[in-house]
């Protein structure tokens, strides 16, 4: 049985249901359910807390498709953030431990959603939907690939040139190296990316540290040089050195084409 559903209560998930309403916002009930606007507000944030709604953010709630039977009720990870990204027309994509383990390179399961965004930073929770929001700039947003959910919805994730290319450069946050120069030397003897496409995505997206740690990987693979190149090529002057792996001492061969102390 639903869950002590009272008149005000039923009242919304049928007129919600009757009109097929997915997302409801402040205003939305003052006619039809003849409230005040402190009676709405009191009466969404109430539900909100008994799991019967799911708070997008202060005045967004997601309804439920049909009545929440027994526990509570939880909008799937494509609904939750696809209503957070629509409010404020944001781009995203999906990254970090959620796309290594989509790809293959980790099989940790992952209880959140890691999302790079050009709107919204922090942590934050729609339902039971954990979300850590990663504000970048647009120009740091792109080589995606959408990926179809079992519901019918679509969600958009970093390409797998792309998610690599991430785990060198946001090390820190996603804890991705020493692993990530692995899961490149795997993929490039499996061909399943290019050098040229992880050199492509680190040229588009990544920072002077990644290029040149992308940079010094792929010579010690074989890339060919028009790609090394192009990496180069990107590379402002400098007599600073860097070391491969930035958790661990800087101690090792100096690779001096890319100002990398190799000490992996």
């Amino acid at each position: 049985m639903a869950k002590n559903l009272g008149k005000s209560e039923s009242a919304l998930l049928a007129y919600a249901q009757m009109r097929e309403l997915r997302i409801l916002r402040s205003g939305d009930l003052l006619v039809s359910l003849r409230l005040t606007p402190k009676q709405e507000q009191g009466l969404l944030s109430r539900m909100a807390r008994r799991g019967l709604l799911a708070q997008v953010r202060r005045g967004l709630y997601l309804v439920p498709p049909r009545l929440p039977l027994g526990g509570t009720w939880t909008p799937d990870e494509a609904t939750a953030l696809g209503a957070l990204m629509e409010d404020k027309q944001a781009r995203y994509q999906i990254t970090g431990p959620n796309a290594f383990q989509r790809y293959g390179f980790d099989e940790q399961v992952v209880s959140r959603l890691y999302v790079y965004n050009d709107r919204y930073s922090g942590e934050r929770r729609i339902g039971a939907v954990a979300l850590t929001l990663i504000k970048v700039g647009r120009d740091r947003l792109g080589d995606t690939e959408l990926v179809g959910t079992p519901a019918g919805q679509a969600m958009i994730y970093s390409s797998r040139a792309r998610t690599l290319m991430d785990a060198v450069y946001d090390w820190s946050r996603f804890d991705s190296l020493p692993r990530a120069f692995d899961w490149i030397r795997g993929d490039i003897a499996a061909r399943r990316i290019r050098a040229a496409e992880l050199a492509g995505a680190t040229v588009r997206f990544g920072n002077q540290g990644t290029a040149r740690r992308v940079g010094a990987l792929l010579e010690e693979l074989g890339a060919d040089e028009t790609v090394l190149k192009r990496l180069e090529r990107t590379l402002r002057s400098s007599t600073s050195q860097i070391p491969l792996l930035p958790n661990r001492p800087k101690r090792g061969r100096l690779d001096r084409r890319w100002g990398v102390v190799r000490n992996d």
